[in-house]
């Protein structure tokens, strides 16, 4: 069902004034940066071993990541968690009791297929499932 972790997401407030920390100081690589326009985010993605960082910076203030930053500060937003047949997952999940916030997937970065479950059905944690197209998986794994 999971093949493992995609991407841990992180809230930033400025991808821009974040990066020299994981670059700089972790000596981590910024693989891409793009704009989420749907999501109403920016995104960076760093590699960190065979796991990815991704620092989401809002759009603007009124989208769930400015909303999360604006609440609770920067920090831990999301673990994403690498899934096949993601339409197959969803309703695996909603069978087993798991409450979802997508009911069906939406478009994320690189083109992947994301859907997100309720933290309360998952002590407290916001997770993703994340689809990637086979292009996607090839370029950056």
């Amino acid at each position: 069902m999971i093949k493992g972790i995609d991407h841990i997401g992180i809230a930033v407030k400025s991808i821009e004034g974040s990066l020299s920390f994981y670059e700089k100081v972790l000596g981590l690589s910024l693989l891409k940066v793009e704009e989420v326009e749907e999501q109403g985010v920016k995104v960076a993605f760093i590699q960190c071993g065979n796991v990815k960082i991704e620092l989401l910076e809002p759009l603007f203030e009124d989208s769930a990541v400015g909303a999360f930053i604006q609440k609770r500060g920067e920090g831990l937003h999301h673990v994403a968690l690498g899934v096949r047949t993601i339409e197959e997952r969803i309703n695996e999940l909603k069978e087993k009791g798991v409450q979802m916030i997508d009911d069906v997937p939406r478009k994320g970065a690189g083109e992947a297929s994301i859907a997100f479950l309720h933290p309360k059905s998952a002590n407290g944690v916001l997770y993703e499932l994340c689809e990637k197209t086979l292009e996607e998986e090839k370029k950056h794994g």
